[in-house]
This record gives C-alpha cells, structure tokens and sequence, in this order.
C-alpha cells in the first residue's frame, strides 16, 4: 500500500477511511487533522498524551496508512509547514507546558492558544462554504441552534447575534429534558444549526440525525471531517481550536459566528 504523500491526500485518505478505522485509531485520525502543527513539530511520546493513547497506537496508525512509522508519517506534516510559517508554528508549539500554577501563566498560554488557532482558521476556512452558510440562513424562516456543553455559550450568543439581526432564532437547550419537543417544532422551511467539538455531544448529534433523517437542512460548525456531524450537513464550516488541558480556545468559533451574524445582517437588509 502506497501511503499519501502530502497532506491534502492524507486528509482525503483519512475521511474515506474514517469509518472502517477501530476506535482507537479513528481517535487518532481526528487528534491528526484537528493538531497538524502539533504532530509537525513534536514527540510521539507528547502526541501519545496529547491525544490521549498510547505511542504505540500512534505507530499502528502510521503503518496502517502504509508508512513505515510515525517519523514517515510526521514528514507529511513537516512538509505543510514548510515556508514562513514554520517559525511562527513553531514558536507556538511549545513542548514544555508553561507553569499552570501561577495566574499570569495560564492566561498567556490560553492567548497563545487563541492566537494558533486564529492563525489557522484564517488559512483554512472555506469561504465558498463560508458564503453558502450565510445563504441558507439568509433563506430559511427561522433558525434552530443546537449546542451543549462547551458550545452551549457559541449557541447561546448565536442566538441572541441572530435575532439582532432579524433572524428568528430558537436555542434547543434541552430545558425540562423537553429536547425532542423542542426539535419537533423545527419546520420545513426551517434550519438547524449544530456545534459540537471534540468529543461531540451525543444529544446534538442526535438532533443532527433526526433532523436529516427528516429531510430538514442542517448546518454544522465542527472540528473536522471526522465530525459525525459533518456527513449530516448541506454545509459545514471546519474550525480547528487549540486546547489547554482540557478547555477548548472558543475563540475562533465565536469569530466565524460573528461573521456569519453581521453577514447575514448584511444581506436580509439589502433584501
């Protein structure tokens, strides 16, 4: 087996495999495409508790590709950032954590996170999708957001942004666990709007699939094409956040929302 070479073809190769991979290994193709800087410029052993598997896992997933190992495997990444990114890339991925002890730390590390992320949402996203996205919205009767748990905040501001702007916005918020009653009343010139990260709440992806199982258009702002939300969607805006720990950078999230908000301003009041 011929293994990619580049990194578009390992990204193609990775989303047409995604659902034959064992869990383990699909854990590490999402961590891959979610971390490519990190995976450029790092140990397995720091990629093994980054991702949060074994070293091992991360070698069986490199030879299930095709490549000889995970050094193979990591010249792909090398190769993206070769370039004038490459120092600045660099400079972000420390692989010495800073002292999360002390206030000032843990507050320049959380910038330094924005900051990555910022810098790779602004070259990746899809500003095809990007003005598709704003299209269906613009369109539809009323909007439906889904989001919980570390996207509960993304939703909640969405729709406040939306109805400011004109747009009948409803947060399905599972208040009094009325979640299914609060999908139901999604009509059929209506849009849902999912966001999940990561680890992907199980409840906004139900919401997702019964709503496409239902003909309903979908939107999805995820992580990656991984995402089990992502095939769910008519269109899907990809964003890359870097993580502290545990908490996720929420910043470029909430700049894609914003411009999908004032965007969508925009065009209703050209209308």
């Amino acid at each position: 087996m011929t293994p990619p070479r580049d990194y578009d073809s390992l990204r193609a190769t990775l989303i047409t495999r995604a659902e034959k991979l064992p869990r383990r290994l699909s854990q590490v193709a999402s961590f891959l495409l979610n971390h490519p800087e990190d995976v450029a410029l790092n140990t397995i052993t720091r990629l093994a508790a980054l991702a949060q598997v074994p070293p091992a896992t991360i070698t069986r997933f490199a030879k299930e590709l095709g490549y000889s190992g995970f050094t193979d495997l990591q010249s792909v990444f090398r190769e993206r950032l070769l370039g004038p990114d490459l120092p600045y890339a660099a400079r972000l991925s420390d692989p010495n954590p800073t002292n999360l002890d002390q206030p000032t730390h843990v507050f320049g590390s959380f910038v330094q996170a924005a900051i990555q992320s910022l810098h790779r949402i602004d070259q990746g996203l899809d500003r095809t999708e990007l003005d598709a996205f704003v299209g269906a919205l613009a369109t539809c009767d009323a909007a439906y957001v889904a989001a919980a748990r570390g996207a509960f905040g993304l939703g909640a501001y969405s729709v406040y942004g939306l109805a400011k702007v004109g747009k009948r916005a409803h947060l399905i918020d599972n208040l009094g666990a009325m979640r299914e009653e609060q999908a139901a009343a999604i009509g059929p010139n209506d849009a849902l709007l999912v966001m999940t990260f990561g680890d992907y709440t199980p409840e906004t992806v139900e919401i997702a699939r019964n709503a496409r199982a239902k003909g309903q258009l979908v939107l999805a702002i995820t992580d990656n094409e991984l995402s089990p939300v992502a095939k769910l969607a008519a269109h899907v805006l990809y964003v890359n956040e870097a993580r502290l720990g545990h908490f996720r950078s929420q910043v470029p999230a909430m700049v894609v929302v914003q411009a999908i908000i004032v965007s969508l301003g925009r065009r209703l009041g050209q209308s």
